[in-house]
């Protein structure tokens, strides 16, 4: 058997092993004798690696021998709490919680692996510690309940990690050493479509619009400090669910207020996220940047609500889309109205919106491209213009035209 056949059989062999124990963990942070964060999952890591002829993926479980890390900490002043799982050769999953006066969430997912592990990465070409992170987590949950969700979902750490989740039941700043009967479900873990008893769900008419959302300005910076996002815009939301109050489908337009709407982000190097977080709903956007045509897009959308009135919570995705194209060292602006199709359930409005990922210097916009409907809106006058000069034109020749004819008409005797 080659040395690559052998090392591949290795590989299954330990993946195997390693997902045949795969189940869900429990895991206790205190402080003291006082419990702040509680969690049972069960995880899978995706990993791609690179070896000496290319690359290789690994699926790696969350086993039942991770331990609760020694950087998981219940936080204080300043400092956000952390559930840090630790398993095998210097690997290790983490979770950063925060929370504002209605819900608490998970602000940034990481993940650190150890490409020295030879038996979890046989032939990797680098030997070293790496670590992905993300705040694109779209997992939050009303304050003093168990967030639970026991159906499987993905979270991509850049383009090398996917983490997915499942058999999940946790809970942070918690009250008590124990999870709160009361739960924060996910919308995987509630039917696809949801009929109530009585009758069939019908689509209720569009409701009015609430107006135009007020501008709202969002930075994201990275590690260093440096500024690698700057937007300006009005959001509105447009999303189609079940009511529990009209016992069927409606569409709800919420526009996002900036003064109740916090933000974060994370920046790296061919992708930046800005996530939005206003009363129960969590907004992401993902901007990811082509090195070869130095353009820049809107690629990814997420959303997640938890209204009183939805009959399950809601949250969609879309991480194949083209909205928002620029250069690099240049903002994208949109003054005019756009709607930004997501899914069939959801789509964004976007009102006065300059936003610029990547290469921000001085701390300030780059000059601006606009959009095609500005350009269309700004088009319009300048042909009317030219239109109106050139009738006003004709009917000037028409004029001297004739006033030359009158003039031939009387001829001195």
């Amino acid at each position: 058997m080659s040395r690559a056949l052998r090392a591949a059989a290795l590989a299954a062999a330990a993946v195997l092993g390693w997902l045949a124990v795969a189940h869900a963990v429990s895991f206790e942070v205190k402080d003291g004798n006082s419990t702040c964060i509680k969690a049972e999952l069960s995880a899978n890591f995706s990993i791609t690696y690179t070896t000496a002829n290319g690359t290789n993926t690994v699926i790696v479980p969350l086993t039942d021998s991770a331990v609760v890390g020694s950087g998981s900490s219940c936080g204080d002043s300043g400092v956000s709490p952390e559930l840090q799982a630790s398993f095998g050769d210097g690997h290790s999953l983490g979770l950063v919680f925060s929370k504002d006066d209605r819900l608490y969430r998970v602000l940034n997912l990481s993940l650190t692996y150890n490409l020295s592990d030879s038996t979890i990465f046989p032939l990797s070409s680098k030997k070293e510690i790496v670590t992905l992170e993300t705040k694109a987590t779209g997992i939050s949950a009303q304050l003093n309940t168990t967030y639970r969700c026991l159906s499987s979902s993905s979270i991509r750490l850049g383009s090398e990690v996917t983490v997915t989740f499942s058999d999940v039941r946790m809970e942070a700043y918690m009250p008590s050493a124990n999870l709160s009967s009361k739960e924060t479900v996910c919308s995987a873990d509630f039917p696809a479509t949801t009929a109530a008893p009585t009758q069939s769900p019908t689509t209720a008419p569009t409701p009015p619009a609430p107006g135009n959302p007020e501008r709202g300005s969002y930075n994201i910076t990275n590690v260093n400090g440096s500024l690698c996002l700057l937007a300006n815009m009005g959001l509105q939301l447009n999303v189609t669910y079940f009511s529990k109050s009209q016992n069927k489908t409606v569409k709800g337009i919420v526009n996002l207020q900036p003064n109740r709407t916090s933000f974060t982000g994370s920046c790296e190097a061919a992708t930046v996220t800005l996530v939005l977080m206003y009363d129960l709903t969590n907004l992401s956007f993902t901007f990811t940047l082509n090195d070869t045509s130095n353009k820049y897009h809107l690629s990814a959308v997420n959303v997640s609500a938890a209204w009183s009135d939805m009959m399950a919570p809601f949250t969609v995705s879309n991480s194949s889309l083209n909205y928002l194209q620029g250069t690099q060292g240049r903002s994208y602006m949109c003054t005019a109205e756009q709607t930004l199709p997501v899914t069939n359930t959801f789509s964004l409005n976007t009102f006065r919106l300059q936003v610029q990922p990547f290469k921000i210097s001085g701390n300030k916009f780059g000059t601006a491209e606009e959009c095609q409907m500005d350009k269309d809106n700004m088009l319009i006058p300048i042909v009317v213009g030219a239109a109106l000069a050139g009738l006003v034109l004709i009917v000037l020749i028409a004029y001297l035209i004739g006033r030359k004819r009158s003039h031939a008409g009387y001829q001195t005797i």
